[in-house]
């Protein structure tokens, strides 16, 4: 592997079916297990867990498809896939109770796994995602949906990843962070996993994951004791708002911290102000 910024951790793997899940198990500790969406992989983590790894075991997989994880062309990228892989991945670790970071489609994924292993989870950090139904999906991305003309735009020119790099961020990302969160998206092939998961945003019943996510957004409220950390980005394009006022809702009991001038990858805006926040919510 390459040596890359900010980046100075050794993954492991474990094997899921036959292919290769990489994953970050830095530290000791109360367990934290951080999930992110797409386009970015453990790599969006990266500060994070430098900062948290003294005080609590930081477990991060990429999500198969996606970082340093195998890219099968063949494969049920589906939301229920990645749940069940997070599943094999902390059975395997042998996590009996952790906490949970989640960001876009770790969400989901992560909420996935909450809702049905309630005995095992202690706090959750919510980062501009959603774990809800929800009919709202930005024109940019919806093209990205389009047959063909989407596979097009994402596998064949990046228009995904790579614009991330400036239009999830408010602040101008250093070029050689933009080359962090590209590098494993180098080729076609392994964009396979971000084109998925665009496809895989269940906007009507007949979508084959729209089940599995009314099922997290119907059991979502068995969490409500649970403590809760929302910190927002308030200039997404993408989770904007609404999804933020959608988790307050949900969660009247949760603090929240809302960051006007941040983007979607708040961690890169914001993370001088939300890492001590983060800190001290799993500290306590």
């Amino acid at each position: 592997m390459a040596t890359l910024a900010q980046y100075p951790f050794t993954p492991k793997t474990i094997a899921i079916n036959g292919h290769s899940l990489s994953y970050l198990d830095e530290g000791e500790g109360p367990v934290l297990v951080m999930l992110h969406g797409n386009p970015s992989w453990s790599y969006l983590y990266r500060n994070l867990v430098l900062r948290l790894r003294d005080r609590f075991r930081v477990i991060v997989p990429d999500h198969m498809g996606c970082g340093l994880s195998d890219k099968p062309q063949d494969y049920p990228y589906t939301l229920r896939t990645h749940i069940d892989n997070l599943t094999t991945l902390l059975e395997r670790l042998g996590v009996e109770h952790c906490s949970l970071v989640v960001h876009d489609w770790g969400g989901a994924i992560g909420m996935g796994w909450v809702v049905d292993h309630l005995e095992q989870v202690e706090k959750i950090c919510v980062l501009n995602t959603a774990a809800f139904l929800s009919p709202r999906i930005p024109l940019r991305i919806n093209i990205c949906r389009i047959p063909m003309l989407g596979k097009l735009i994402i596998q064949g020119f990046n228009g995904f990843a790579w614009p991330a790099t400036f239009m999830a961020v408010t602040k101008s990302m250093a070029k050689e962070v933009a080359a962090g969160f590209l590098y494993p998206y180098d080729s076609w092939a392994n964009r396979i996993a971000t084109h998925r998961f665009v496809q895989d945003i269940p906007l009507r019943k007949s979508h084959p994951s729209w089940p599995d996510l009314a099922g997290i957004d119907k059991n979502l409220t068995k969490l409500q004791d649970r403590p809760m950390l929302i910190c927002w980005g308030g200039k997404d394009f993408c989770f904007n708002d609404h999804f933020y006022h959608q988790w307050q809702q949900r969660f009247p009991e949760a603090q929240c911290h809302y960051f006007p001038e941040a983007g979607h990858y708040i961690l890169e805006d914001a993370f001088d102000e939300v890492a001590p926040l983060v800190e001290d919510f799993f500290a306590r």
